[in-house]
């Protein structure tokens, strides 16, 4: 299991947090650190569309020009923004034999889809 974000977002401090508390084994892989590549992204976006995969109400997101924006039109510009600026990526993302099983984190969301 694979956990993705940045180690100082407070979203995903507290899916850490409750993978540890609950024993549950995983890998982090630090965004800002490791960067990611495209074919994650592409698998992602099989799964999800843009618009949930990007965080239109976080400070990158909203500190973007305005051209920046509007020219997120398909996948490929969507690729290209998160691997530019992977703080946009919705976090944490939490994966499993490259699946996503939680976009963001809520500890009931997180019960469930570990309990399957």
């Amino acid at each position: 299991m694979k956990l993705y974000g940045i180690p100082n977002c407070n979203t995903v401090k507290k899916a850490r947090d409750w993978l540890d508390a609950n024993n549950i084994a995983y890998k982090f892989h630090d965004f800002k650190k490791q960067g990611i590549d495209e074919a994650t992204i592409q698998q992602w976006l099989s799964q999800y569309p843009s618009e949930k995969l990007i965080n239109r109400a976080g400070l990158t997101w909203r500190g973007l020009d305005e051209a920046t924006k509007s020219s997120i039109i398909d996948n490929a510009s969507a690729v290209t923004l998160m691997q530019t600026k992977t703080s946009v990526i919705k976090r944490p993302i939490l994966e499993k034999d490259q699946q996503i099983l939680a976009l963001g984190f809520s500890e009931s969301d997180y019960q469930r889809v570990l309990s399957e």
